[in-house]
């Protein structure tokens, strides 16, 4: 099943990968029940810091003065957020900051608080809300004791607070209490009261204790501020996952799929090419990858047209020697004299050559473009095999002209660079007139060895000269052909190019063809 659309297996692998983005904010999340503990022991140690300088204010005069301790109070009203309470050492409130007026908040939290209303009432809010709870319930705060009347407030002035913060500072100990009361923040749990207590001594006794009492509503609001903007940034988090996901799922995921749907495509049930790649005109790897197998799909059906052009050539190669094989032996059932029987005899024994020539080349250049060389490939001296390779044909009377051979050094089979070098000169051979050599020359060519075998012949005739090396072609005449099956030129093209060099042909200014083979040097 074809997968063209965004939700493919990479699609979400690396929407799954760039969900990573939101990790942060969810571990800033996570973590706000640390801040909150911390925030909570620096406002415990505020409320004690301003117990203490209290205690001390009336400490050391006897017995518990109200009137002092109101004064006091009215002093520090002003600058405080908590709840101070002067407590004597019967548990009766003798002098209470609540009775005082409204203090004055410094706090640019709580002053936003009473311009919004104290929570931001939107969507967004809630929803954020919403996800706190969830997170509460699987993951609950231990439970906290409910406020009780007469523990730390009462209704009646007259009777003593029996909080445990309280008769712990009435005992000479620092006292502290956390107790929840009822009411509705941005925690679905109620909001809780901080209280803590120092003992008021007086010669070794202790004759009263302040109570100072505070809630974390202050707290809990901008925690809650917080957890909105953590959650802002867990959704843009979000956000910015899925559209870079889809971002990649166009740029890469999609291209990907096409490729692959291409490559399904591409050939029938039978392997035969039906298709190919449509390349790409993306700058980046997939477009080098899409142009890649372009190119790869072009010359598959190069290969496959040659292959059926090789097989056409053949069968038409092998029809006429079949065909004259054929009317020879019927023939010869027919003919009595001994002379016509000799001479049918003979067109089979020519024409059984001829085609096992023709067997022998093609099973040669099939090798050779299989890659199935015989031979070691090893570093010689291409000079040296010239040399050779010219002694030789002089030994057989051929007229060979060896021009300046460099001694240059060459990466091959030497067998296979030597049927280069000698079918070159055959075919020159046959062509040059008897009373003018082939000439042999050989250079260095930058990083390349140039080969030029020239001969005095004819030239070749320029509609000819791109298709000379194609297999089975030949322009000699029937009567020329002596044995050339057309396969010669086109084994040693496969040769050079196997070996990473070019061959080409043309015909000299002063007359004659010439081929020159570059072939490349060896490394160091």
């Amino acid at each position: 099943m074809k997968g063209k659309g965004l939700l493919s297996p990479l699609t979400l692998r690396l929407l799954a990968f760039n969900l990573l983005l939101v990790f942060l904010p969810v571990a800033g999340f996570l973590s706000l029940d640390t801040y909150e503990r911390q925030l909570l022991d620096s406002q415990e140690r505020a409320m004690v810091q301003q117990a203490r300088l209290m205690a001390a204010a009336l400490s050391g005069r006897g017995s518990l003065d109200a009137a002092e301790a109101d004064r006091l109070l009215i002093e520090l009203n002003r600058r405080l957020q908590a709840r101070l309470r002067v407590i004597d050492a019967a548990g009766l409130v003798i002098a209470d900051s609540s009775r005082l007026g409204p203090r004055r908040d410094l706090s640019p939290t709580s002053a936003k608080a009473s311009r919004t209303g104290g929570e931001p009432q939107d969507r967004l809010y809630e929803l954020a809300t919403d996800v706190y709870r969830f997170y509460r319930r699987l993951r609950p705060r231990p439970d906290l004791p409910g406020a009780q009347a007469g523990l730390y407030w009462n209704a009646d002035a007259n009777a003593p607070l029996r909080g445990p913060a309280v008769q712990e500072a009435l005992a000479g100990r620092y006292g502290a209490d956390l107790r929840v009361i009822p009411g509705r923040g941005v925690d679905e749990r109620a909001v809780t009261m901080l209280h803590s207590a120092i003992p008021i001594v007086d010669q070794g006794e202790v004759v009263g204790a302040v109570l100072v009492s505070q809630s974390t509503a202050r707290i809990l609001r901008s925690l809650g501020a917080v957890r909105l903007n953590i959650f802002r940034v867990f959704l843009a988090s979000l956000v910015a996952a899925v559209v870079l996901s889809l971002l990649v799922a166009t740029t890469i995921a999609r291209p990907l799929v096409r490729l692959r749907d291409e490559a399904r495509d591409l050939v029938d049930r039978r392997g035969r090419l039906k298709g190919r790649f449509q390349g790409s005109e993306k700058a980046d790897e997939i477009g080098d990858l899409a142009r890649a197998l372009e190119e790869l799909t072009r010359r598959l059906e190069e290969r496959a047209r040659l292959t059926e052009s090789f097989a056409a050539d053949l069968s038409h190669e092998f029809k006429n020697p079949l065909a004259s094989i054929r009317t020879a032996a019927e023939m010869l059932g027919d003919v009595e004299q001994p002379a016509d029987r000799e001479r049918f005899q003979q067109v089979i024994l020519k024409q059984g050559k001829r085609l096992e020539h023709l067997l022998s080349a093609v099973r040669e250049i099939s090798g050779i473009d299989a890659g199935l060389e015989q031979g070691e490939v090893v570093d010689f001296r291409l000079d040296e095999l010239l040399q050779a390779v010219a002694d030789g044909y002089r030994l057989r009377g051929s007229a060979i002209e060896l021009g300046d051979i460099p001694a240059l050094t060459i990466t091959a089979v030497p067998e296979r660079i030597a049927q280069v070098v000698e079918n070159l000169l055959d075919n020159a051979l046959s062509f040059s007139p008897p009373d003018q050599p082939v000439r042999l020359t050989l250079e260095a060519d930058g990083h390349q060895a140039l080969m030029t075998v020239r001969d005095h012949g004819p030239g070749i005739p320029p509609e000819h000269i791109d298709r000379i090396f194609d297999r089975f072609f030949s322009y000699r005449q029937d009567d020329q052909k002596n044995g050339h099956s057309g396969l010669g030129l086109a084994i040693t093209r496969a040769i050079v190019e196997g070996r990473g060099g070019n061959i080409q042909a043309s015909n000299h200014p002063q007359g004659g063809a010439q081929v020159q083979v570059r072939l490349p040097l060896a490394e160091g």
